[in-house]
């Protein structure tokens, strides 16, 4: 996985709340278990038509948010079902940070798994967000993730949080295995511990 340190790229205002998993990746498109490739169904129903064309107000089918990176939504993003290909048809779409005011906490960890870094920013931030995106020359939004900081378009900077381990995840690139393998002495300090208080649940052999 890349690691994700700092990211300056268009970002592109979707003003919805609750987005469903569903939404970003419909369930006929859930058929592989590649991660490539998925780009293409991203926000299927929303960006094209029945007869394949697209649906030209649709804010992704806009330039210059065609070539966005980061995404701004409001309240409860990635809600619905837990399927992981909705970060992976995000991620294979370009999208490399989510910023709203909230995200359901499956999707959240999945993002954090997958290379996308979600922001959480109060809402009144995120709805001034929104109005420059719509109305101002500049679409550039510019993630550091060292510092835990966002810069607006305006130039404005706003500070965010995220925990420390799934930050480390995010700034180091670790895949799910290597973080675990990070705490190995840890995980022997408690298997000895608990082959004291819980015999009966180890085999003699393990």
């Amino acid at each position: 996985m890349n690691p994700f340190t700092q990211w300056r790229g268009i970002a592109a205002p979707m003003p919805k709340a609750n987005v469903d998993t569903d939404a970003i990746i419909a369930v006929q498109h859930v058929y592989t278990l590649k991660k490539s490739g998925l780009g293409a169904y991203l926000f299927h129903r929303w960006r094209f038509a029945p007869d394949g064309s697209e649906i030209a107000d649709f804010v992704l089918n806009r330039a210059p948010f065609r070539t966005a990176s980061i995404l701004v939504a409001r309240s409860n993003f990635g809600c619905g079902s837990s399927r992981e290909h909705a970060v992976w048809a995000l991620a294979d779409f370009g999208i490399r940070c989510i910023v709203a005011p909230s995200f359901a906490s499956i999707f959240h960890e999945n993002c954090i798994r997958n290379g996308i870094l979600p922001v959480r920013l109060d809402e009144e931030i995120v709805d001034r967000l929104l109005n420059m995106l719509e109305r101002n020359e500049c679409k550039e939004v510019a993630v550091d993730l060292r510092a835990s900081r966002i810069t607006l378009p305006d130039g404005s900077m706003n500070a965010f949080a995220l925990d420390e381990a799934q930050r480390e995840i995010l700034l180091q690139g670790l895949d799910s295995i290597t973080a675990a393998e990070r705490h190995k002495s840890d995980i022997t300090a408690f298997q000895q511990r608990d082959r004291q208080v819980r015999p009966w649940i180890w085999r003699s052999n393990s």
